[in-house]
């Protein structure tokens, strides 16, 4: 969207280090991040099947919680002011950017899980920790590379009664948290609550905005709710989907190595590394034949049906699983790749979408808004993990195995519903983006 003229917020000069080193910075900072995040949902799950709910844990969770929130939404907007004012470069940045968080991921789902095999529950969250002292230690030995970059603010001394109010801000925050998660209805009200204030900001930003701007608005409202239609799913990869290989597939495979239920979600950062170039080779052979890309919404349709498909694969093998009632792993295999698939189809272009139709003033916030959003899916898709809820006691896979068939029929039958969502908006957000774009360089980031 066009924006006022605005003082550059990267600050260069003789001897500022180059882009790259700055990048590199970042890029750092998000895969030691993603390490600790991706490896704590990697066996929080299974963790919480046995351990007892008990405030240690709670707070543990609060504070998780309110850090990545305050963490969240910078990292890629520094990105976007490293490289601003060039388009070309930024769409390389972004697609190393989104690479980082699968280095980290992967890294830490196939490490974890191990911690917690052979030294306990204490040792795997300890090893986390561990990756994002690394990320901190990196950060103060690089921060002269990253000093130059940032919005005016950043560059005014610190104000230390603001820094104070921010430190209450987040210890309030953290209380709240603890409270929120340890009951079931009050969590609802607020995800409802902050469903509205994020539906509040768009229109807001509606009234206020441009003609332009206004076109541009409606389009990230649009692309944003498909994507938190699309983390309803993601959120099953460290829920039902965990929680399905622990009791119903078959963890002894290649050259009879026993897999911890935990690791499996590593198939999934692994699929994004194996799809991404013959995805990005595909994307620059329709260009040349077709004059120009697949539009974000035919991408978001195309991988509404990998999804429909990945889950639909499941269900197909539990019917025809044998007496033990556990699945060959190679299914689970298959359908993490279908799940990857979509997640470079739909969730890769989240950010992108964010920098392309927001100018350089807002971005910012409204990335906080669209993670916003996509935490309230992944709420949702913690409800939806529920709908297979096996009790505790039950060990039995022939019991449990009819109820997580249930459970992905019907997120098949949402995926479906995504792909007639995503077929209906295609004439839609070719009306809006079109003028956006003109106004605002287009950012493709891992897309």
């Amino acid at each position: 969207m066009t924006e006022p003229t605005q003082p550059r917020a990267t600050v260069a000069g003789p001897g500022t280090p180059s882009r790259t080193r700055s990048f590199v910075v970042v890029w750092l900072i998000e895969m030691w991040e993603r390490f600790g995040y991706y490896g704590m949902t990697a066996v929080v799950v299974l963790y919480m099947v046995l351990a007892i709910r008990e405030i240690p844990l709670f707070i543990s969770l609060g504070i998780t919680a309110v850090a990545n929130g305050v963490f969240k939404a910078n990292p890629a907007n520094l990105v976007s002011k490293i490289y601003e004012g060039d388009p070309a470069k930024t769409d390389s940045a972004f697609t190393m950017y989104y690479m980082a968080v699968n280095v980290g991921s992967t890294l830490s789902q196939i490490l974890t899980p191990l911690f917690a095999v052979w030294f306990g529950w204490h040792s795997a969250f300890a090893l986390c920790s561990v990756g994002l002292m690394l990320g901190v230690i990196n950060y103060a030995f690089m921060r002269r590379n990253l000093a130059h970059v940032g919005s005016p603010p950043d560059f005014a001394p610190l104000d230390l009664k603001k820094f104070a109010l921010v430190l209450l801000g987040c210890a309030a925050a953290m209380v709240f948290v603890i409270l929120v998660i340890q009951s079931t209805d009050l969590a609802r009200k607020i995800v409802i609550a902050a469903g509205v204030v994020a539906l509040g900001i768009f229109v807001l930003l509606f009234v206020k905005g441009s003609s332009p701007e206004k076109k541009g608005v409606v389009a990230v409202l649009l692309l944003t709710v498909q994507c938190m239609v699309f983390f309803i799913f993601y959120a099953q990869m460290s829920t039902s989907l965990t929680l399905f290989a622990f009791r119903n597939v078959e963890l002894r495979w290649l050259f009879g190595y026993s897999m911890p239920a935990g690791q499996v979600q590593v198939f999934n950062p692994i699929w994004i590394f194996i799809l991404s170039p013959p995805l990005a080779w595909g994307y620059e052979y329709l260009a040349r034949k077709r004059g120009g890309d697949l539009s974000v919404a035919a991408k978001y349709a195309l991988g509404f049906v990998t999804l429909a498909v990945s889950f639909f694969l499941l269900v197909f093998a539990g019917r025809i699983v044998g007496p033990t009632a556990k699945i060959s792993m190679w299914w689970m295999v298959l359908s993490y790749g279908l799940l990857s698939l979509g997640e470079l189809l739909i969730s890769g272009l989240g950010l992108a979408m964010v920098a392309r139709y927001v100018g350089p003033k807002l971005r910012g916030f409204v990335m906080g808004v669209w993670f916003l959003a996509t935490g309230i899916s992944q709420y949702l898709g913690g409800v939806v993990a529920n709908f297979a809820s096996v009790p505790q006691e039950v060990t039995d896979p022939a019991t449990s195995l009819p109820l997580y068939m249930n459970l992905f029929m019907r997120l098949g039958y949402l995926a479906v519903a995504g792909i007639v969502l995503s077929v209906v908006m295609l004439p839609i957000l070719k009306r809006l983006s079109t003028p956006a774009t003109a106004a605002e360089p287009a950012v493709a980031a891992a897309a």
